[in-house]
């Protein structure tokens, strides 16, 4: 009996100490993985302008909500690292057509804030670069059919963008106040800048989506301004190129498979150039010509 007890209290400590032991390597394992975590605030510049405008962070509101955007967009890591890589195929193409219509450069940020520079299509139906609705697109020049849909044309929705910058400008005279009625619509932010008696964005007390919009545009051009200083290290061998093509005007093509193989390419290479196309035929309407991408 007397070996039974010893037995028994043998095996007792032998759990013990493992137990013991056990608990110490989860220990362990719990410190390595949280020390490895290191989380820092993102860096907020203490001032910052938009298209020439200085932005009021001297505002507790103003700072907060970029201190916000900019956080969200700090660590939302795989969708950041895409936009600098597309960046680097549109943003030449972009900034021209801006310059050339007079639209400060900043407006470039105002495509990633929509589309993250993708041909993408929104709950609403807007769809583009711009992502323009069916109507608006028509009234700023963009043709809209069940052939052609230029919206998902960049450099005509570039330049129908310009155009309701000019217009928007012309209304407000503020291009924080443009683009904040680019998100919620000319008479949208007019019905509220007259009901609070400002025409100041910054002052405006909008509904959820406009209040940080303009603000979602700032951390998106502080950040591809200076990626490195929030973790995102690219070599140039990273970023998507521009895409070599040359360009041939039609007036229709009867089968875009066809027509690819007479010049050389695949209707896949014609549709990734051209997503405008919407068919896989092309009608024109009133002897109409269009430039067709080929590649180079």
């Amino acid at each position: 009996m007397k070996n039974f007890f010893s037995t028994i209290g043998f095996v007792f400590f032998a759990i013990l100490v493992y137990a013991l032991l056990t608990s110490g390597s989860r220990n362990t394992e719990n410190n390595a993985n949280t020390l490895n975590q290191y989380i820092t605030q993102p860096y907020v510049p203490p001032q910052i302008h938009f298209a020439g405008e200085a932005v009021p962070l001297h505002q507790y509101d103003v700072r907060e909500r970029l201190d916000r955007e900019i956080t969200n967009l700090s660590y939302r890591h795989s969708g950041t690292l895409h936009v600098l890589k597309m960046s680097n195929r549109w943003f030449p193409t972009i900034e021209r057509i801006l310059r050339a219509n007079n639209i400060p450069e900043d407006f470039k940020y105002l495509a990633v804030a929509e589309s993250a520079l993708e041909n993408v299509v929104s709950p609403a139906k807007a769809r583009g670069f711009w992502q323009f609705m069916h109507e608006t697109a028509k009234s700023f020049g963009l043709e809209v059919s069940s052939d052609v849909d230029e919206r998902y044309h960049v450099e005509k929705a570039t330049v129908a963008a310009c155009k309701y910058f000019k217009k928007a400008h012309a209304k407000f005279g503020s291009w924080a106040m443009v683009a904040a009625s680019y998100n919620m619509g000319m008479g949208g932010v007019n019905k509220q800048a007259t009901n609070q008696q400002t025409y100041n964005y910054y002052d405006l007390y909008l509904n959820r989506e406009t209040s940080k919009y303009m603000f979602r545009i700032l951390s998106y051009k502080i950040m591809m301004e200076n990626p490195t200083q929030y973790g995102f290290h690219l070599n140039s061998s990273d970023l998507y190129q521009e895409v070599p093509h040359r360009t041939i005007m039609v007036k229709s093509i009867s089968d875009i498979a066809t027509f690819a193989r007479q010049n050389g390419t695949t209707y896949k290479r014609i549709k990734l150039l051209n997503p405008w196309l919407r068919k896989t035929s092309l009608k024109a309407k009133g002897g109409k010509s269009y430039a067709i991408k080929l590649p180079a």
